[in-house]
């Protein structure tokens, strides 16, 4: 029926972008390389490697060794954002089933709307490191990609290396993903809900990690 119907309607927006660390933010450049467009701050753990997202990412030439005011600080990495989303139809038919007390219906098509747009994630994520070139490092079968044998890292706003949903307005700023039909809610939710966004680092050591004690040992658990 998705295909038939056409209610899936995948449609990705992305971009690479010029970046420093400093300290515990990272730093967005404009184009030039020089000229601060906007920056993120990322929550350092409080346990273990005491990791922030920020570290994966090289330090502003400049802004350590040269005195003040004689260098300004400038882009020394590269920073990849992305959106994926799989259109506002299968949210439109799900609700449909929903209103007609079809929850079956319902859970089906909106289980598949989510997990198809992770999927989209997924494989454009791969993409992604082979236009970026650092796909060398992807593993040769499936099962292994899944368990991330390859090299860099996806993190999405709102869980624990990115916690703060509210930075998706800055990933807005940077890739517009209105283009593709992508929009956020007052409490910086992604509409429609069959979407996800990310930040790409490229970083060989970059890894998933809990900021806090607690949640590693929840994690655990």
């Amino acid at each position: 029926m998705c295909l038939e119907e056409n209610i899936l309607r995948p449609a990705v927006v992305y971009g690479f972008f010029p970046c420093s660390g400093d300290g515990d933010d990272l730093v967005i450049y404009e184009e030039d390389g020089r000229t601060e467009r906007l920056r993120f701050r990322f929550p350092r753990q409080d346990h273990g490697e005491f990791l922030c997202l920020s570290d994966y990412f090289l330090p502003a030439s400049g802004a350590v060794s040269a005195p003040r005011g004689t260098e300004s600080p400038r882009a020394t990495d590269v920073v990849s954002f992305m959106a994926v989303t799989m259109g506002d139809e299968v949210s439109r038919r799900a609700k449909e089933f929903f209103d007609a007390d079809r929850y079956m219906d319902y859970l089906y098509l909106h289980g598949m709307g989510v997990e198809a747009a992770e999927a989209l994630a997924e494989w454009f994520h791969q993409q992604l490191r082979r236009e970026w070139g650092i796909a060398g490092d992807d593993a040769d079968s499936i099962p292994k990609l899944f368990k991330k044998h390859y090299r860099g890292c996806r993190y999405a706003f709102g869980y624990p290396a990115c916690p703060d949903l509210a930075d998706q307005v800055k990933l807005f700023q940077l890739l517009e993903p209105e283009r593709i039909g992508l929009h956020l809610s007052e409490q910086f939710q992604l509409e429609p809900e069959q979407s996800t966004t990310a930040l790409v680092a490229h970083h060989p050591q970059a890894k998933y990690f809990n900021v806090t004690r607690a949640a590693a040992c929840e994690g655990a658990a």
